[in-house]
């Protein structure tokens, strides 16, 4: 695919992406947008409808420009992950779902008999991972059973890595683009071309704190970043960036990104770009 339909494709994903965002306002109007009011961390109202709206915008245009063989898989990862996310947006807000957050908190829910809506969440990206897997299958006997568990893994793990982001405006959503923007090249680059066009038209939402990306939005776009990195050829390249992905969400159980962030100037710079001061 030419450069020029890369480009096609990331202005369709702004297009869906500006549509989308113009379908939540119009339900924030009404009693129908309620649930997804949140307050966020500097104590402002936000909407959670941001989620849906890039969930949505993401996967259509990630499956129109998905290569021959991976478009139905971009539809199970996308789709899935976002509806999942936003089951665990609205039940997760719930008063008893307080303490289960994270996956200490979802395995303390398990042996004490409950389960969490982030269980269910986990469970549900985790199965989209899987069917994907299957999707793109690219042959039989042990190294299919690899590629099968590197995608699985690629897909659940970056969906889940992008919503440790999201804890901040614009945070997830940057890191998005720029993973989009540097796997953007190579055969399977189209992919990634619609979500980095949707995920720029959100961003400004986003940093205005008028919305999240909450689970919806964030894990929807780590499944489809997820499954751009499981289309390359090497597998000894995917099965390195499984091992950083699965590093750095160990990592966040004992370390906080947010702090790591501030200390790094860098970092820091970028993370507060665009951003209304707190």
């Amino acid at each position: 695919m030419r450069p020029r339909s890369r480009a096609a494709l990331a202005l369709a994903g702004a297009g869906a992406g500006r549509l989308a965002l113009a379908g939540a306002a119009a339900l924030m109007a009404d009693e129908r947008g309620e649930p997804w009011r949140r307050t966020n961390y500097a104590g402002r109202p936000v909407t959670l409808l941001g989620g849906p709206a890039l969930a949505a915008a993401a996967t259509a245009t990630s499956a129109l420009g998905a290569p021959a063989g991976w478009r139905a898989a971009a539809v199970v990862a996308g789709g899935v992950s976002g509806l999942v996310g936003g089951y665990d947006d609205l039940a997760g807000a719930r008063p008893e779902q307080a303490r289960d957050k994270g996956l200490a908190g979802h395995l303390r829910a398990l042996r004490a008999g409950r389960v969490s809506a982030g269980a269910v969440k986990v469970a549900g990206i985790g199965a989209a991972g899987a069917v994907a897997a299957l999707l793109t299958s690219r042959g039989r006997g042990t190294g299919a059973l690899a590629d099968a568990v590197l995608t699985t893994g690629l897909v659940a793990g970056t969906a889940n890595l992008v919503n440790l982001l999201d804890l901040r405006p614009g945070r997830a959503a940057k890191a998005g683009l720029l993973t989009a923007a540097a796997t953007l090249a190579g055969p399977a680059g189209p992919l990634v071309a619609g979500p980095l066009g949707a995920t720029a038209a959100v961003l400004p939402a986003d940093l205005g704190e008028r919305v999240m990306l909450g689970d919806s939005g964030a894990n929807a776009l780590g499944a489809l970043l997820g499954l751009r990195l499981a289309a390359g050829p090497s597998r000894g390249r995917r099965a390195g960036l499984l091992a950083g992905v699965v590093a750095l969400t160990l990592a966040s159980e004992k370390v906080s990104f947010t702090r790591v962030i501030e200390a790094t100037p860098g970092l820091r710079d970028l993370d507060r770009l665009g951003r209304r001061a707190s």
